[in-house]
Parts: structure tokens; C-alpha cells; sequence
């Protein structure tokens, strides 16, 4: 077994993070205020968005997007299983119950004939996901979703710097939320964002945030008169800090290099795959370009090995892999759940695989990573 781990992912933080989050502690002003004002900007400009509104989490930027479009007991909501839980947890905060569609097997993702094969008249909404960074068809989705006279959310969390026809992803979204996790291109720790080009739902989403008030901290501390709020609604306390968002800043500006830098791998191993048998790596759709937030591969029924036992030799010869993308609709927290046979969906979850991929990882991690599968594929 080899001591030199290859990880699945290593975020890309330097000293320019470090000397960002200092000067925001060493400023006194460490909660939400100009810098998260700041990034809200640079962000909204880099997704093609009019406006961002930076939260705590990707979840909770799902969360107050379905309390935006009104959402509660009753109604019903076409998510994708195949993603991770907090899409369809989301869903549940609100009162309102999600509805499980399958994916299209060579993107994971959510086609209109997968949302209408469980759409019913109780449905208010489809919550579509790019997931691992493939985009979605947006442009078909969006049409469908005209058609039936429903709103489409985008679980973006993975998605920054993908594009779908030339645009980015997030472009011309109704709403779209976004992820900070250390596991994301751009990572500030924990946080999120929801970006619109809806002026009164950006004003309403900032509300939310931060308990339903009309006049935030920054407001009032900026103001030269004593300014007495007034809660206008239950809102939350969703905000992002001052120190995160200075962080997030520094990393938008990496952003390129990461992108170019991940797919130049992906392509890499596009190449080095291609005399290993019995398995399909991720690819770019037809409609778009992928960041390669994930690189996953699809083992073939006939693999000689099955996807747990090949994770397995996999850490065994010092490479961390991980299990490709959930099903919801398997896990306890939905047992008994109803919902429709989702074959794609528990296909892609039971025989796929994520590899490491990450922009500092060398040739020869690489080269290991696919001798290790070209090991067990010729098993």
C-alpha cells in the first residue's frame, strides 16, 4: 500500500486568502457588511446575474428560494434523486413534498420527459440540478417548464464556470443556488449564494436572510441618523460573513485558471481511459461545457469487480476515491417515501465512482490513479 494518499480534492488557498481574512478581522468589521456586499457584485457579474444574495450554504439558498416562490403543505416539487440530500431537503423545509424524477444517463441530470413522467397537478416547481458541474439543458428545461406554467430553480452548487450554449451557468435563471464548500471550485469555507435578475425578489431574499428585516446592519451602521428596524416578516439568520466573503473574492479571481487547469486534467484522463474496458468516463453534453468539479466515471455491468470493491483496491494503492453521486430516494431519511421506479437514477449511484482531480495533482498521481483502475478492470 503506498504512504503518498492521492486525495479526491484539495481546495486551491494560498496566502492571498489568508492576508484577505486578516484584513477583514483586522478591520473590525467581521459579520455581513462590504465585503459580502463586494462579492454579491463580482459574483452576480461573473454568473451573468443582475443580482446575488450571499447566504450561509448552498442549502439554505435552496431553502429561501422555494420560500420565495411561495411554496408550502400541499404542494409538490420534481426533484432529482440523484443528487445530494439537501435538494430534496430543501424541498421538505418548506412544507411541501418532492417528487422524484429520473436523469439522463450521460449527464445525470434532469431532461423535460423525466419532469413531465412525474409531473401531476399538485406540482409547483421543478428543482433541476448541474450535477458534479455538468450543466443541465436549462434551455430545454426552461421551455418545458413555460409550457406548464412552472417555475424552475437551479441547484447550481457545483456549477460555477460551466456554461450551457456559450453562456454561464446561472444566466437568465428564474433562481439559481450556489455552493462554498471546500469541495466547490470557489470556496470560502461554508456559504452560499442565490443569484436572480429580479429586483424585488433580491430585495425580499436579503429580508430573509437575516430575520425579515427591513434595514440591515450595514445600513444602519452606515447611516448618520438612528435607524429603527422593523421585522416585516419570519425570516432566518442565513447571512455570510465579512471574512468568508473576502475569501470568496480572492477566489472568483482564480477562478479561470482552476476551470482550465480541471479540464485540462479531465481531458488527460480522457486520453489515459481509453484502453481501460468496461467503463465510461463523464463527459461534456452537447448543449454545454462542464467545470469538472467532479470527474466520475460509470462502470459497466460487467466490471470485474463491483464499484464498493474497487473503491476499495483503490485505497488499498493510496488513492482516494469516493462513491459517485447519491439517491436520495434510498437513503433512511426518505424510507417509504413514495415515488416512481427510477432505474437511471439507481444505475449511475450504484456503479459509479468519483476520481481525484484537483489543480495541483501531478502526472504521476494520475498515471497512478489509472493504473490502479486498469489493474481491477483487466481483473
Amino acid at each position: 500500500m503506498s504512504t503518498d494518499r492521492i486525495p479526491v480534492m484539495i481546495p486551491w488557498l494560498g496566502e492571498e486568502e489568508a492576508r484577505a481574512a486578516s484584513e477583514a478581522v483586522l478591520s473590525g468589521w467581521v459579520a455581513q457588511g462590504p465585503r459580502v456586499a463586494a462579492f454579491e457584485r463580482a459574483f452576480a457579474e461573473r454568473v451573468g446575474a443582475e443580482h446575488g444574495i450571499a447566504v450561509s450554504s448552498c442549502t439554505t439558498a435552496l431553502h429561501l428560494s422555494l420560500v420565495a416562490l411561495g411554496l408550502g403543505p400541499g404542494d409538490e416539487v420534481v426533484v432529482p434523486s440523484l443528487s445530494f440530500i439537501a435538494t430534496a431537503n430543501a424541498v421538505r423545509y418548506v412544507g411541501a413534498e418532492p417528487v422524484f424524477a429520473d436523469v439522463d444517463p450521460a449527464t445525470g441530470n434532469l431532461t423535460p420527459a423525466t419532469v413531465d413522467a412525474v409531473r401531476t397537478p399538485r406540482t409547483r416547481a421543478v428543482l433541476a440540478v448541474h450535477q458534479g458541474g455538468v450543466p443541465a439543458d436549462v434551455h430545454a428545461l426552461r421551455a418545458a417548464c413555460a409550457d406548464w406554467d412552472l417555475p424552475l430553480v437551479e441547484d447550481a452548487a457545483c456549477a460555477i464556470g460551466s456554461t450551457v450554449g456559450g453562456k454561464p451557468v446561472g444566466h437568465g435563471a428564474l433562481l439559481a443556488a450556489w455552493s462554498f464548500h471546500p469541495r466547490k471550485l470557489v470556496t470560502t469555507g461554508e456559504g452560499g449564494m442565490i443569484t436572480t435578475d429580479d429586483p424585488e425578489w433580491a430585495a425580499r431574499l436579503r429580508r430573509l436572510r437575516e430575520h425579515g428585516m427591513n434595514a440591515s446592519a450595514a445600513e444602519r451602521h452606515a447611516s448618520n441618523k438612528p435607524v429603527l428596524e422593523s421585522y416585516l416578516e419570519v425570516g432566518f439568520n442565513y447571512r455570510m460573513t465579512d471574512v468568508q466573503a473576502a475569501i470568496g473574492l480572492v477566489q472568483l479571481g482564480r477562478l479561470d485558471a482552476m476551470i482550465a487547469r480541471r479540464r485540462e486534467l479531465a481531458a488527460r484522463y480522457d486520453t489515459l481511459l481509453q484502453d481501460v474496458p468496461r467503463l465510461t468516463p463523464v463527459r461534456d453534453p452537447a448543449h454545454g461545457q462542464s467545470n469538472f468539479q467532479s470527474y466520475w466515471v460509470l462502470l459497466d455491468e460487467d466490471f470485474p469487480v463491483g464499484r464498493d470493491d474497487l473503491l476499495a483496491a483503490l485505497a488499498e494503492a493510496g488513492v482516494s476515491a469516493r462513491r459517485g453521486i447519491m439517491a436520495a430516494h434510498l437513503e433512511p431519511a426518505y424510507a417509504g417515501h413514495p415515488c416512481a421506479p427510477l432505474p437511471v437514477t439507481e444505475r449511475i449511484t450504484r456503479d459509479s465512482l468519483i476520481l481525484p482531480l484537483f489543480h495541483t495533482m501531478t502526472e504521476a498521481q494520475q498515471d497512478r490513479v489509472v493504473t490502479a483502475l486498469r489493474e481491477q478492470a483487466r481483473r
